[in-house]
């Protein structure tokens, strides 16, 4: 069973759901045992195949820390924090976390892209 840990604990996640924003970057980072990793990237696979069907999902990309890190992150845009908050509550979401290794613990944090002159677009 997936653990859930806030990565920042003066705003978990779950007070983030309540917000109005458009669009929403989740930013969710895993941490596994090695020989837990295949058993992390099926149910990871899985949750992001279901995911890919929810209404305002738009992309997702999984990443692997360098070295002999145990981390792995999670990028996913939704089109808003109401689409995401919709299928991260979803029941079948919610029963699909059985799926991963008792060693996973996941830190997922919800951001919205900031404009910075000659850098970045909002």
């Amino acid at each position: 069973m997936l653990q859930i840990k806030a990565l920042d604990p003066t705003c978990p996640i779950q007070h983030q759901l309540g917000e109005e924003q458009s669009p929403a970057i989740l930013v969710n980072v895993f941490e596994v045992d090695t020989q837990d990793e295949e058993a992390l990237l099926r149910a990871w696979e899985g949750d992001a195949n279901w995911m890919k069907q929810q209404p305002g999902y738009i992309s997702t990309q999984l990443h692997r820390a360098v070295g002999a890190s145990r981390l792995y992150l999670n990028y996913a845009v939704w089109e808003s924090v109401a689409h995401f908050r919709s299928a991260f509550t979803h029941p079948d979401f919610a029963s699909a976390l059985a799926h991963y290794p008792s060693s996973a613990v996941a830190a997922p944090h919800l951001f919205r892209k900031v404009a910075v002159a000659n850098l970045c677009t909002e």
